[in-house]
């Protein structure tokens, strides 16, 4: 009897031209799991696709609520991106996918999980750290790490062992997609100077006027979005409803060179319309209800969160550290944002919430002020005496 291998079974090229190769070379059964982010693929189809390329039995699991819930929703209260661009949608599903593969690695008694990762991504890192966090005594295999194929190659070796696939070589994107955002490289994009052509964008092609606008209002509780334009609704509808609706006037588009966490830089696009919009929207009712000194390190934290998200550090003592000072200061992050959708952008046009800490009467220039400015002079001579003394010392350079 074969051993068997669970391999994280996208329907792309990678993932297809691997059932085979790892037939071939470690003589196993493949058992190609299928995980449901919101990825707009069909399924059933990547089902039956996964048999016809040899996997001996094939899964479909549904992983849209978890995700949303356990990893959307601290993402959003933790207004997680990285180097302050990238929403991480990618790095977001990687660890419920190995959570998914690991499960399904055990039920079915493999000896062994795959996954169709590139030796110069990030995504290796986020799959085999996670699963030897999970499961340390689980061999990981990746063919194309090992293989080092390029994409040409690839995608020659598909057409050469009729795998059906929908990249070509005029059309060599590689896309990942899950419904918090849609990522797209190689090809022209992989020279910095090149404009991003049109045709790759999806989430965001323009069908409103470049005068067009109109107002969408985001009900907040606890730091989660719970209702859209007055209607409440469940995470995926609400950030699928807010995809489309931003995605139309070209709102999320995201072009970026980044650090990738083995040493190179990499042009990356990104589509990700409703987590630019939820994510901006939560810093600003943040910045309504939460104290100055609470507000300001966060944004240490955030950023900390961020780096071990994309660095594939999910399943962390610290992560979760982290993660229990963020449920905690979202106690009172519940209002209403309203933001105006506009021609490729979007801005916060308005915020209230019964825990605002924005007291108008001290804020006002007018006549009601209760703002008593006596008390600014002795403040400001406290507040400047260390830079006073130092500046009688002669120790304060122009």
């Amino acid at each position: 009897m074969k051993d068997k291998v669970v391999l994280a079974y996208s329907g792309g090229l990678d993932t297809s031209i691997s059932i085979g190769w790892i037939k071939e070379n470690y003589k196993m059964d493949v058992i190609a799991a299928l995980i449901d982010c919101g990825q707009p693929d069909d399924l059933e189809e990547a089902y039956k696709r996964a048999l016809e390329t040899g996997a001996s039995e094939a899964v479909i699991i549904d992983g849209k609520d978890e995700f949303v819930n356990d990893f959307i929703y601290p993402s959003i209260k933790s207004n997680v991106k990285y180097e302050k661009n990238y929403p991480l949608a990618t790095a977001l599903a990687r660890p419920l996918i190995v959570k998914k593969l690991v499960e399904v690695a055990k039920s079915k008694n493999a000896k062994a999980v795959a996954h169709g990762c590139t030796g110069k991504g990030n995504d290796q890192v986020r799959f085999d750290v996670g699963i030897r966090s999970l499961a340390p005594d689980l061999q990981i295999i990746a063919p194309q790490r090992e293989w080092n194929l390029s994409r040409d190659e690839a995608i020659e070796y598909a057409l050469k062992n009729n795998i059906k696939i929908s990249v070509t070589k005029k059309s060599p994107y590689s896309i990942d997609e899950n419904f918090w955002g849609r990522s797209i490289e190689c090809g022209v994009l992989e020279d910095p100077w090149n404009e991003p052509p049109e045709e790759i964008y999806k989430w965001t092609k323009i069908n409103k006027d470049p005068g067009a606008s109109e107002y969408v209002e985001i009900d907040f509780e606890r730091g989660i979005p719970v209702s859209l334009n007055g209607e409440n609704m469940q995470g995926v509808d609400l950030i699928k409803k807010l995809n489309v609706d931003a995605g139309a006037y070209g709102i999320g588009r995201i072009d970026m060179v980044e650090n990738r966490l083995i040493g190179i830089k990499s042009r990356e696009i990104y589509e990700s319309p409703a987590a630019e919009i939820l994510i901006d929207a939560h810093r600003q009712l943040e910045a309504m209800v939460l104290d100055r000194e609470l507000v300001h390190y966060k944004y240490l934290i955030e950023e900390k969160i961020a780096e071990l998200i994309y660095y594939g550090l999910w399943f962390t003592p610290l992560k979760d550290s982290l993660m229990a000072f963020i449920d905690s200061s979202q106690e009172y992050v519940t209002g209403k944002i309203k933001i105006k959708l506009e021609h490729k952008s979007f801005r916060v046009t308005g915020r209230k919430s019964e825990y605002s800490l924005y007291v108008r009467d001290l804020a006002t220039y007018d006549r009601k002020d209760k703002f008593d400015p006596s008390h600014s002079e002795s403040f400001i001579k406290m507040f400047g005496y260390p830079y006073e003394i130092l500046g009688r010392k002669g120790r304060i350079n122009e």
